[in-house]
């Protein structure tokens, strides 16, 4: 990696951290300066806008996601232990200081239009396929059975109320109960 791309990927985890703190909308390339100590100028010529700025946090973000949560799943055996795999990952995805920052990004997304948003659900649409891939990996280990894109809905279900009951209703036992309706997911999709 060169010094350019080091400080690319530096700033961009920066911005990363930041987002989770203030929101895609709330960071500014100006607030982002004061973060790194970097020029203003400095930054624009990196992003040259404030939108160029988050969607690169975004694509930063989930290259991260796939770095620490589907990859290494990804060498689990295919089927249960696959699936075990992905939750285990994304569960302490999850449990980092501000929170799933796909979750907090949707919230705010959800009601605004435009390539910001647009990258988000291109993104979250390609994680439930992954979800739902590597659950029909499970069904044709014939390990499962049942719709793969329902087992995808219902799993991110479950994490999306473990992060709400964790972060927002401070529930210790969110993780815990995440755990047990992950297992009830599972004991329904087996196959026999």
């Amino acid at each position: 990696m060169s010094k350019g791309e080091a400080t690319r990927e530096a700033i961009l985890d920066a911005a990363g951290r930041l987002a989770g703190r203030v929101g895609l909308g709330g960071m500014t390339i100006g607030s982002l300066a004061a973060g790194t100590g970097l020029s203003k100028s400095g930054l624009y010529a990196h992003f040259r806008s404030k939108e160029s700025l988050q969607v690169q946090v975004l694509e930063h973000t989930r290259a991260r996601f796939v770095t620490e949560v589907v990859a290494p799943a990804l060498t689990a055996p295919r089927g249960e232990p696959r699936v075990r795999a992905i939750f285990e990952n994304w569960l302490r995805w999850a449990a980092q200081p501000s929170g799933c920052p796909f979750v907090a990004f949707s919230s705010e997304l959800d009601d605004q239009p435009g390539p910001v948003r647009d990258r988000l659900v291109r993104d979250q649409r390609d994680w439930r396929d992954t979800l739902a891939e590597v659950f029909r990996t499970g069904v044709a280990e014939g390990q499962f059975t049942g719709d793969p894109e329902q087992f995808a809905f219902d799993l991110d279900g479950v994490m999306l109320s473990c992060h709400m009951s964790s972060r927002l209703l401070g529930d210790k036992a969110a993780e815990a109960r995440a755990r047990r309706a992950f297992e009830s997911l599972l004991a329904a999709a087996r196959a026999g």
